[in-house]
């Protein structure tokens, strides 16, 4: 298998494709609370939580939400046709998105694009309209030590050039 992209590769990515990005170094984070200590140091933005859930059918989400929004995931689940969602394991976060928990980031479609094949699933990507609703909008990079500012409509682009059509929710 194929290595998982580097932080170098991400932004050289979003270069060829014409994205504008700054990214910001902090400590790495693990949970929102933590993040949210790093946002007086970054320009006013929205800021994410993702989540990549399953269901029993191998239906699988990649979710980019705002990170104040409570997020039913049955109700959520049936808006995506995910039914009763589940949060994927660490090992299959590794295997489709080529990343580790606490980096959870819609910058990990590069990968899910790079590890492409007829054994892994189809990711619905969905984005909270919410955060999409920003003029700059925040993802790790790949890792948990730094965020990446970008706009929401160079978002759609990423995820649509790694192959993907976003579901706004």
């Amino acid at each position: 298998m194929e290595s998982p992209a580097t932080e170098d590769m991400l932004f050289d990515f979003l270069d060829s494709h014409g994205i504008a990005h700054k990214t910001y170094r902090h400590k790495p984070v693990f949970t929102v609370e933590e993040a949210q200590k790093q946002h007086p140091n970054m320009p006013a933005g929205g800021h994410s939580k993702n989540l990549f859930i399953r269901d029993k059918k191998k239906n699988y989400a990649l979710v980019v939400a705002d990170e104040n929004l409570k997020i039913d995931l049955k109700a959520l689940g049936e808006t995506i046709n995910v039914k009763r969602p589940s949060f994927a394991s660490a090992e299959r976060l590794q295997a489709y998105l080529g990343i580790t928990p606490g980096s959870v980031t819609p910058f990990a479609l590069l990968n899910a694009h790079k590890f492409a094949k007829d054994d892994h699933p189809t990711i619905t990507v969905a984005l909270d309209q919410n955060l999409m609703a920003h003029d700059i909008i925040y993802f790790h990079p790949l890792h948990n030590s730094a965020s990446t500012a970008i706009t929401p409509a160079d978002l759609i682009v990423f995820v649509k050039a790694c192959g993907y059509e976003p579901v706004i929710f």
